[in-house]
């Protein structure tokens, strides 16, 4: 299952920064605007702790993650709707993913360009934001030009998705996100096609710098205003120092921690960021485990047992009969599966059952 994360923001925020952080690859984040003109791609695996605990209980040779890919996107400048900048290029390399991480600086330097002059957060979202929605705009200005003549003569779809296409009209006017209305599965079908950008759902990457003037440490308004309005509109935001990940990015095991004490980084923000992103995308894991391997397998959530097989092979989903399934915490608990069937907790599932995260499964065909 390969689904995308676009990282984008205003120039110099940090944005190839972080994708070097996330992705251990090296892509030019020099300190000036459009460094970044062709996207990069990078395939990041996801922090599962589970994963090394199964590998212990089963002996397994080697562990694989569930992964989740990120791109690396053009800065974006007021304008980028009409073309300015890079905007035409930015446009639609974003329209090409599934969801939206948008990098904003939360600190200070005066080394550092800004693009805009001063650091201003929220400011820095609502530019970005609103480019998004113009070129929104276009696109349902220009759905509803073609359907015009359908909907004279009386066509029931036509009708119908010209009244979805004033509801996101007004949206945009009042600075809303498309994301932000909700739709049935019928009206979702009829503007499918679309592919409006801020259909998509969003991830807000609050970027701060190790011994800077970091505005969350400042208790500064600036700081105080964005998490109110994260609040208020109940938007996902994560806070990531890119620069020291960077840094620490070629470190591992007990190395990395006691770099991460040196640099005075208590936390992986790039890891937190990882899942917030797989979670984003409405994704979930289950596992394999053996004398082979231990594996993460990608879902969706709400998967059923038979779907969620497909991912191993599509023979699984068709040939599934039904699958042998135990909760990582019991099968942790019990030691091995053969007392976890012992207990009862190792239990038999048919095509009805819908898997959840962390489900240990065998399935049989």
């Amino acid at each position: 299952m390969s689904l995308s994360i676009g990282i984008v923001g205003l120039p110099n925020v940090g944005k190839s920064t972080l994708f070097n952080a996330l992705t251990k690859k090296s892509v030019p984040a020099d300190n000036y605007p459009f460094c970044t003109i062709d996207p990069s791609v990078g395939i990041v695996p996801v922090p599962d702790e589970r994963l090394e605990v199964l590998s212990k209980i089963s002996g397994s040779k080697k562990l694989v993650p569930a992964i989740v890919e990120f791109v690396d996107i053009a800065g974006l400048v007021k304008g980028a709707s009409a073309g300015e900048g890079l905007g035409n290029a930015f446009l639609s390399h974003i329209r090409e993913t599934d969801a939206i991480a948008e990098v904003v600086r939360i600190y200070e330097n005066g080394e550092l360009i800004h693009v805009e002059g001063t650091v201003d957060p929220l400011r820095d979202i609502e530019i970005i934001n609103m480019e998004l929605i113009l070129a929104d705009m276009q696109t349902v200005d220009k759905r509803s030009q073609t359907i015009g003549k359908d909907v004279k003569r009386g066509d029931k779809d036509a009708i119908k998705l010209q009244g979805i296409l004033d509801v996101f009209k007004k949206a945009f006017d009042e600075g809303k996100l498309a994301n932000s209305i909700s739709f049935d599965q019928e009206e979702l079908k009829l503007i499918r096609d679309l592919h409006l950008i801020t259909m998509k759902p969003f991830l807000y990457v609050l970027n701060k710098q190790s011994g800077g003037k970091n505005l969350d440490e400042m208790a500064d308004d600036r700081y105080q205003k964005l998490v109110s309005y994260f609040n208020d509109n109940k938007f996902k935001y994560v806070v990531v120092d890119a620069k020291i990940e960077d840094e620490l990015k070629d470190f591992e095991g007990a190395e990395l921690e006691e770099m991460r004490k040196e640099l005075g980084a208590h936390d992986s923000g790039v890891d937190g960021l990882i899942k917030s992103g797989y979670d984003l995308l409405g994704l979930e894991t289950y596992l394999t485990t053996g004398e082979m391997e231990t594996r993460a397998w990608t879902i969706i959530k709400g998967s059923t047992a038979p779907r969620a097989a497909a991912a191993i092979h599509s023979d699984f989903e068709t040939k599934f009969i039904r699958a042998e399934v135990v909760s990582y915490e019991d099968l942790v608990k019990c030691g091995n599966f053969a007392e976890a069937k012992s207990k009862g907790v190792l239990r038999t599932e048919g095509k009805e059952y819908i898997v959840k995260d962390g489900d240990v499964i065998e399935f049989r065909i």
